[in-house]
């Protein structure tokens, strides 16, 4: 299958790039359960069996997808990786939601994957998984919240995660929440970098400064106790 991926996308003009591109967008509109190989050969405007002859069933098409969605999504941490080196933790943050924000919404066919892949009730068939784990390793290197992109800490992971998870949110849901709040295309993805920022920077720009002055003060006594249910309220 790997082979037959880069013959496609060393020949992007070739039948099987197209093949492959309608496949991406189509499988994140729909999932692969409400996928059918009939609905990709229409869209590309040819036969179910030259389909079949380039890229076989729909399990080997689905797996030709993720691959190509994770080669993708690998070169782009990399680009991100390289311009926010030496940075401030402020700005690694702040330039790293920028550009894999503009990515997604270039791509949003990645996000809607992702989340059908992982939310949805009924799992696929094939044996082939969203690198996620891994990709939450480099993005947390990246943003300098490990310095071991391949053993990150479960925290690290998580705040990466959730992260991540806001910009596919935003992604996957712009045909619902842009007519709610009534903006143009260019405008709400202004908006969704701003709120994100909002919400993430400010809690680990927080955190940084708490550890530089010695990590979080003890609490008191008295909070202590009220913790502990000793001092009822008044």
């Amino acid at each position: 299958m790997r082979s037959t991926l880069e013959k496609a996308r060393k020949n992007p003009a070739s039948m099987k790039a197209k093949i492959l591109d309608v496949a991406r967008r189509i499988f994140g509109e729909y999932g692969f359960h409400g996928t059918t190989t009939r609905m990709i050969a229409r869209e590309v405007g040819i036969d179910i069996s030259t389909l079949h002859y380039h890229w076989g069933d729909k399990n080997d098409l689905y797996e030709a997808v993720v691959m190509d969605v994770n080669n993708d999504l690998g070169k782009q941490l990399l680009k991100v990786e390289k311009v926010v080196h030496g940075s401030s933790l402020e700005e690694r943050l702040k330039i790293s939601i920028d550009m894999m924000t503009d990515y997604l919404f270039d791509h949003p066919e990645i996000s809607n994957l992702v989340r059908l892949h992982y939310f949805s009730r009924t799992r696929n068939e094939v044996d082939i998984d969203f690198k996620v784990p891994e990709f939450s390793g480099d993005i947390a290197r990246a943003m300098d919240l490990t310095k071991d992109a391949k053993h990150p800490s479960p925290r690290a992971m998580m705040e990466v995660m959730s992260i991540m998870h806001g910009m596919h949110c935003f992604v996957s849901g712009e045909n619902a929440f842009r007519p709610m709040l009534n903006l143009h295309r260019r405008k709400y993805i202004e908006m969704v970098k701003e709120t994100l920022n909002f919400i993430f920077i400010p809690a680990f720009v927080f955190r940084e400064r708490k550890k530089r002055k010695g990590g979080d003060r003890p609490l008191s006594k008295t909070v202590k106790e009220k913790k502990a249910g000793k001092i009822k309220k008044s």
